[in-house]
């Protein structure tokens, strides 16, 4: 049997952007349970530089070289026969393992759904995987409701900037740590109140909190207990946070890894062709252009993207 080739990113060891080869690969093909998707978009996100690097080699072991990318925006290009509710054609976005940074991906069914008919492929491509976080931290695990306070550190990055909206949507007031440029932004995501971590200790602004949604882990969490008041929540999204401490002050601490779902696309594409959620892409480059989107993404206010 022949095999179909494709162009695709990828990872020749573990590394930095270095290690990205743009090349000939072999295609995915739709498997039980998996759409086949021709990929339009995809974006950079830390994952995907965390687990290049090897960091993450003993828990998730991937077999050099791979096609990295958890996240994309496409066409429905094959169905297998156990799939329902999508068909050939249909434009979709979504969620996979990995892969997406690729001509074509193999995706979970139960992780892809109809795209945002108000977004382009690339903004559709920057919205799963941040979108996602960001609502499971301040709602499934962070349980935040209208009219109570939540501090979002990071608010100007990919998975802030979506919890900064999402947080003023649902009617909560909302502190935000951002810096130079991203203090403005933020607050134009309906930010309720700024602080430029560089120039302000949050603890002197923010009192008696609801919520930390924690993006930054290290120091920032270590201060985020001080925040809070008793029977608060602190959600990690990058280290668990020490049970000892959290007792000692009478809160809730807990680390979570995202769970993609179709429901949890459709809710996300429902906000945003509704305008309650905006998408703010920071910079498209070329899919062959991986490596200097991965070495330019790091302070990138909102996603980057890649244009397959």
């Amino acid at each position: 049997m022949t095999t179909t080739m494709m162009k695709a990113i990828r990872v020749q060891a573990y590394g930095g952007p270095e290690q990205l080869r743009f090349e000939d690969a072999p295609a995915p093909i739709a498997t039980r349970g998996h759409l086949l998707i021709r990929v339009r978009a995809t974006s950079v996100n830390p994952f995907d530089l965390k687990l290049a690097s090897g960091m993450f080699k003993d828990m998730i072991p991937m077999t050099l070289p791979y096609v990295p990318g958890g996240e994309f925006a496409g066409v429905v290009e094959d169905v297998p026969l156990d799939v329902t509710g999508l068909k050939k054609g249909d434009e979709v976005f979504g969620n996979c393992p990995a892969g997406a940074y690729a001509q074509l991906v193999a995706a979970p069914a139960d992780t892809v759904a109809p795209k945002p008919a108000k977004l382009s492929f690339v903004e559709s491509a920057c919205l799963p995987l941040a979108g996602q976080t960001a609502w499971q931290a301040l709602f499934d695990q962070g349980q935040l409701q209208r009219g109570q306070t939540v501090l979002i550190h990071a608010g100007a990055g990919g998975v802030g900037s979506y919890a900064v909206q999402l947080a003023h949507w649902t009617g909560a007031r909302v502190l935000a740590t951002a810096s130079g440029e991203g203090v403005a932004y933020v607050k134009s995501l309906g930010a309720d109140q700024t602080i430029d971590y560089k120039t302000t200790r949050f603890e002197s602004v923010a009192k008696d909190v609801d919520l930390v949604v924690d993006l930054l882990g290290g120091d920032t969490q270590a201060r985020s207990f001080g925040v809070l008041k008793k029977g608060g929540r602190l959600i990690s999204t990058v280290q668990p946070p020490p049970q000892d401490v959290a007792n000692k002050q009478g809160v809730h601490a807990a680390f979570f890894s995202m769970k993609p779902s179709s429901p949890g696309l459709i809710r996300l594409a429902e906000l945003v062709d509704s305008g309650d959620l905006k998408v703010n892409v920071a910079k498209t480059y070329p899919l062959r252009d991986a490596a200097t989107a991965w070495r330019e993404s790091a302070h990138a206010r909102g996603k980057t993207a890649l244009e397959v």
